[in-house]
């Protein structure tokens, strides 16, 4: 029994000094990052407008379908809030020749489930499935997508899901401070300042409605269609040509470009009894199409953009505010803001804008080392070759380039062009764009508790 236990002592001995060498010597620096590569493609456009991307992509027997049409939120009227995501429910629920069942069944033969997605700027519609399946899969998503049923008897029901979504969103104080960040830049002018319908809106919402939406913003010279993954390709473009190429033409997207508004002010919304401030400060900054972008992309991650940033280190590691603050450029087409979010206990929502503020002054101020920048950089680059390392990523990829009217060369050089960014480069960001005198700050939380701690930021708005 004793020679147990001194075996033991000298084992934890032993492990405890192995911990107190390694914790001397330096980790292994990593390599050199990566360029991204993009697979081989090829592209054919049909006289209807409508192009196909065929992507040999993998050895795993699977194909990404994916048809991706420039319509969404952006189209909707004044009056029509929300009608595009009814839009994308409805589509759901049949054709001309399935009902919603047996759309579901069918894609579920093929190994799957169609997906529908509706953003601001896009609509996205896709089904992985088995390779053999891949012609069938085609055909599917064209039936889906042009000769959608829209049943009269399912649009009651889908409109109270919208109502109670509605009711949802509306008690979330991260939804609200959205709204009036939004609102605040852009206006009611502009769908982007757009976020939530009336229930009165919803109500209206009819089957002629949706179609009238459809007819206006759906056919072939809005849509690209992407297939990606391990097929056969002469059948692959023969099930596209069969199912897509008599599809309408349309009227081409012209997506009406915002004027984005902004002041140094302090936007607040009343919850009383609330224990936390929900905060959002941020500002309009350019979008992907500006030769600034990247850098921006670069000096917003060391900001606050990812877990070891400036601000997450200071108001979450340091002084406990928050528990998950970030920072986001979040962009639309032609357009994109800056905004730092965090979720502060009420008694500190005033010193944790101060510590925010105190860390974009302090990078406008002065650059930052080169070691610090350095890990923003191999994270940049690892995240983005690994997050486009798979079907969906991809085809993001390439719609996200149709979108914002880019080359190519975006995704190609995005490394490099990462990896260039200088410190001095970063401070240069930051001040021309991250401007404090411009900020506009949301804060939900309670009047009472609050209102004294952000007076000296900026006029109080209610």
């Amino acid at each position: 029994m004793k020679i147990k236990v001194f075996f033991l002592i000298l084992c934890l001995a032993l492990g405890f000094a192995s911990i107190a060498v390694a914790q001397t010597e330096e980790p292994p620096k990593g390599g050199t990052p990566k360029d991204f590569v993009l697979p081989p493609r090829a592209t054919i456009s049909f006289d209807n407008g409508l192009d196909v991307i065929l992507v040999p992509y993998g050895n795993i027997p699977k194909t990404m379908v994916k048809v991706v049409v420039r319509a969404g939120n952006v189209d909707e009227a004044p009056d029509e809030i929300w009608i595009a995501d009814l839009l994308g429910n409805l589509l759901k629920e049949g054709t001309l020749t399935l009902t919603g069942e047996e759309l579901a069944f069918k894609a579920a033969g093929m190994g799957g489930a169609i997906n529908v997605s509706v953003g601001a700027n896009q609509t996205t519609v896709s089904l992985e499935v088995l390779s053999e399946f891949t012609p069938q899969a085609i055909a599917l998503l064209g039936d889906f997508l042009i000769n959608p049923l829209f049943p009269e008897s399912e649009i009651e029901r889908l409109k109270s899901d919208l109502l109670r979504e509605l009711s949802i969103q509306q008690s979330q104080p991260g939804a609200i401070a959205l709204e009036k960040f939004r609102k605040v830049l852009y206006g009611d002018d502009h769908s982007y300042g757009r976020i939530f319908p009336t229930e009165e809106m919803i109500q209206s919402f009819s089957i002629e409605k949706v179609r009238n939406f459809y007819e206006a913003n759906f056919g072939a010279i809005r849509s690209d269609l992407y297939i990606i993954g391990k097929f056969d390709s002469r059948g692959a473009k023969r099930a596209a040509a069969a199912a897509f190429g008599n599809w309408k033409t349309g009227v081409e997207s012209e997506p009406t470009v915002p004027a984005p508004t902004t002041q140094r002010a302090v936007y607040l919304v009343d919850r009383p009894g609330a224990p936390q401030s929900n905060l959002m400060i941020g500002l309009p900054v350019v979008d992907p199409s500006e030769p600034d972008y990247i850098p921006l992309v670069v000096t917003n991650t060391l900001l606050g953009g990812y877990f070891s940033s400036r601000i997450t280190a200071n108001i979450r590691e340091d002084k406990g505010y928050t528990y998950s603050p970030y920072s986001t450029l979040s962009v639309r087409y032609r357009d994109a803001y800056w905004v730092e979010t965090a979720n502060v206990t009420t008694e500190v929502t005033g010193p944790a804008i101060q510590e925010i503020l105190k860390e974009i002054e302090r990078l406008r101020e002065e650059p930052p080392p080169d070691e610090e920048l350095e890990g923003v950089q191999n994270y940049m680059s690892g995240s983005f070759v690994r997050q486009n390392s798979s079907k969906s990523g991809i085809a993001a990829q390439l719609a996200f380039l149709k979108l914002h009217g880019l080359d190519e060369s975006y995704l190609l050089d995005y490394v490099k062009n990462v990896l260039a960014v200088s410190p001095e480069a970063i401070s240069e960001m930051a001040t021309k764009y991250i401007r404090p005198n411009d900020l506009t700050i949301v804060v939900v939380g309670d009047k009472e508790k609050v209102l004294k701690q952000i007076r000296d930021f900026g006029e109080v708005k209610e």
